[in-house]
């Protein structure tokens, strides 16, 4: 089987304003792969995701995302890259003025949906996959840590992503709801052949589930890393 990149990086150096944070990065990942990203708070994991998803400007380098090369990317492509990404943050970002049903209706119509009918059904779809069907009338502050960031991940699946890019998905929940929300991760990426990169520092989770990782250090990426518990 032909393996199929969706991202890939060569020969990146990744600023933040004027600083040069990371350098020199090279990296593939295929489709369907499930990537952790570690690395200790401020060597740029979050740096590297926001290049992915068209926040950070790409400067130096090559890059593609889902297709999209993020070499030139202008501010009105970046919306078209991020309908083929789904972004999961640690503090949920759920809209709290409004039910979880108009908190999908909120990304859908912010991304190109028009009908009523077709929403409905993706949101429905989505809350399904998550576990949280009943839910949509729920306001966010009804639910448990655990309940949003089910959703958070749902909403991240509205668009039918090729690539899920998590950003410390798990840093706000106990143990037992980290491990319902990996399983949930992995269960996505295998089921509809997904690739999940998710950013953690929790390295409990990395070692209950095993998977390829990419250390940020010292102004590098290390590909294949190994862990030392910090």
């Amino acid at each position: 089987m032909m393996s199929e990149p969706i991202i890939e990086l060569k020969n990146v150096n990744i600023y933040q304003g004027d600083n040069l944070i990371l350098q020199d990065v090279n990296l593939t990942v295929n489709k369907g792969e499930f990537v952790y990203l570690v690395g200790k708070t401020g060597t740029g994991k979050s740096s590297l995701l926001k290049t992915l998803y068209g926040e950070l400007e790409l400067k130096e380098g090559e890059g593609t995302v889902a297709g999209f090369n993020l070499r030139g990317l202008d501010w009105k492509k970046v919306p078209y890259l991020r309908r083929n990404l789904g972004v999961v943050f640690q503090d949920f970002q759920l809209l709290t003025d409004r039910n979880v049903n108009d908190n999908m209706k909120f990304v859908l119509r912010a991304t190109g949906w028009t009908d009523e009918k077709l929403m409905n059904e993706k949101i429905a779809d989505v809350l399904d996959k998550v576990g949280l069907r009943s839910k949509g009338f729920k306001m966010p502050f009804e639910l448990s840590g655990g309940e949003q960031q089910r959703i958070d991940i749902a909403r991240a699946l509205l668009n039918s992503p090729k690539l899920i890019l998590a950003d410390e998905p798990t840093g706000n929940l106990d143990p037992e709801t980290s491990d319902e929300i990996m399983n949930l991760l992995f269960q996505i990426s295998r089921d509809y052949n997904t690739t999940v990169v998710m950013a953690t520092h929790d390295y409990i989770v990395v070692q209950k589930f095993p998977a390829r990782m990419i250390r940020t250090e010292r102004g590098r990426v290390a590909d294949n890393a190994t862990i030392s518990i910090e």
